[in-house]
Order: C-alpha cells, then structure tokens, then sequence
C-alpha cells in the first residue's frame, strides 16, 4: 500500500514558479512510475509529466521546456518544478504512482495562476 500526499500549490502570478512535492509512505518507491496530472474544472484530466524508475521522463507539450518532473528515491519523493506559469496551467495536480499492477493517488494540491 502507497499513500501520497502532495504539497506546495497555491497562488502566483503569470510568470511565476511553483515546485509541487509528493511525499510516498510504503515500499519500493524506486521501482514505481510516477506521473503528475493536472484536472482544471469542467476539464478532463490530463497528464503532464512522467517519470520512470531509470529517470526517463515525459511532458505534456504545453509545458515543455517549463516544467521539471524528479524524483528522490531516498527520500520517497517526487517533484514537479513549474516555471513561467500561466494562467491555463491553473488546476489541481495530482501525484500518481504506478507499479506491481497497481495505481495510486494522492488528494491533489490547487494551482491558481492570476493576477
């Protein structure tokens, strides 16, 4: 069993950074893929980044080139480090693991970009 929880959303102006953090109880976090998604109300749930255990990532093409996806096996986290934030990457992000057949969430953290 793997329980996430997310930190570091709130509110910042276009053109800011944002760095999310998803914090893993459980074991064996190296050998799990981890993705963030991003759900912007009255939106479908998008992935936006990912991370495999060998550290190959991927990125939504919107956000190439501003986003950085990372993991720290050691410390069972993982990040999401958002640059030149705009006012459509408002959402809530959502920290996702999978692995051993099975896929788990964290609660989400809010992400408002305005002015």
């Amino acid at each position: 069993q793997v329980q996430l929880v997310e930190s570091g959303g709130g509110l910042v102006q276009p053109g800011g950074s944002l760095r999310l953090s998803c914090a893993a109880s459980g074991s064996f976090f190296s050998r799990y893929f981890i993705n963030w998604y991003r759900q912007a109300p009255g939106k479908q749930r998008e992935l936006v980044a990912s991370i495999a255990s060998g550290g190959i990532t991927n990125y939504l093409d919107s956000v190439k080139g501003r986003f950085i996806i990372s993991r720290d096996d050691a410390k069972k986290k993982a990040y999401l480090q958002m640059n030149s934030l705009q006012p459509e990457d408002t959402a809530v992000y959502l920290c996702n693991v999978v692995g051993f057949n099975k896929s788990y969430w964290g609660q989400g953290t809010q992400v408002t970009v305005s002015s």
